[in-house]
C-alpha cells in the first residue's frame, strides 16, 4: 500500500475509535459493521464541516434541506 493510502487508512481507523463508544450499544454480529459504521459517520461530519466552510468563502450559506439534497 503506497504511504499515502496507509496514512489514509490509519487516519479512519484513529476517526472510527472516537465513534466506536457510541456504535457499542448496538449490538452487531460482526464487529466490523461496527468500525465501518463509525468511519463512515465521522467522513460523513467532515464532508459537511468542508462544504459548510467552502460555502463561507464562497459567500454561499448551506441550509441542511440543500446538503441533504447534494448527497
Amino acid at each position: 500500500m503506497r504511504k499515502e493510502d496507509q496514512d489514509a487508512l490509519d487516519e479512519l481507523f484513529r476517526a472510527a475509535r472516537l465513534q466506536l463508544a457510541s456504535s457499542a450499544y448496538a449490538a452487531r454480529p460482526i464487529p466490523f459493521e461496527s468500525i465501518a459504521m463509525s468511519m463512515m459517520v465521522m467522513q460523513q461530519r467532515v464532508i459537511q464541516e468542508l462544504r459548510e466552510r467552502v460555502g463561507r468563502l464562497e459567500g454561499v450559506e448551506i441550509c441542511h434541506s440543500e446538503r441533504s439534497a447534494a448527497e
